[in-house]
């Protein structure tokens, strides 16, 4: 497989560039703690809100390619009139089933000596999560349980029913129902965590959950 990067779905290396180097390191925790005179461990509030929030992930991808300046400016100019200073969704070959959200600014770079060129694309945006390219969808008809399976990113699922339905869920000992009439919904308190997640459906139609994964 060559290591190519595809940007809003446009290969790089079908423009005439090489991936040289790519860095997507794990996003950093939004941490907050609060030192208290006379007690021996901080007051952490990383958890405050019930859950781990992260900062923006940085990340950097590097491109290459032989050629004169004037070959060199023209692919330039071609990622960079597309691409520089724009919200883009970015997949590595090596795992196209994910992808990564950000804003990307452009570093070129030429050596006249081996004609060799180089473009850095850097983001210091991007989503802490990479989500799934495919969405989930899980649809069923009448009154059943109904197991809807998430990745490591909390997500709220979108439910569309053709009928009046009433659902039912746990989240760890607290029990919660809600019933809702036909149409398209997204319930705040009924947030998919990770693993499996058991909903109750009661209807005499059809009910559809639709939900984007994601992970660090």
């Amino acid at each position: 497989m060559r290591p190519d990067i595809l940007i809003n779905n446009i290969s790089l290396f079908n423009m005439g560039w090489l991936r040289e180097n790519i860095d997507f390191p794990t996003p950093q925790s939004q941490s907050e703690t609060v030192v208290v005179p006379g007690r021996n461990s901080p007051i952490r509030f990383t958890e405050a809100l019930g859950s781990v929030s992260f900062q923006p992930r940085a990340f950097t991808i590097v491109l290459s390619m032989l050629g004169t300046r004037t070959e060199f400016n023209t692919a330039v100019s071609n990622v960079v009139n597309q691409f520089a200073g724009r919200l883009v969704n970015v997949i590595l070959a090596e795992d196209p089933t994910l992808y990564y959200v950000g804003t990307l600014e452009a570093a070129p770079a030429y050596d006249p000596i081996s004609n060799k060129g180089q473009l850095t694309l850097s983001c210091t945006d991007g989503d802490a999560y990479c989500y799934h390219v495919a969405e989930t969808v899980v649809s069923i008809t009448g009154s059943k349980t109904v197991t809807l399976t998430n990745d490591f990113m909390p997500v709220v699922p979108v439910i569309t029913t053709t009928a009046e339905t009433t659902l039912a869920w746990k989240i760890g000992t607290d029990s919660f129902s809600k019933t809702i009439s036909a149409g398209t919904w997204e319930i705040p308190e009924l947030q998919l965590a990770h693993g499996t997640n058991s909903v109750k459906v009661t209807s005499s139609g059809s009910t559809t959950f639709k939900y984007r994964e994601g992970r660090l």
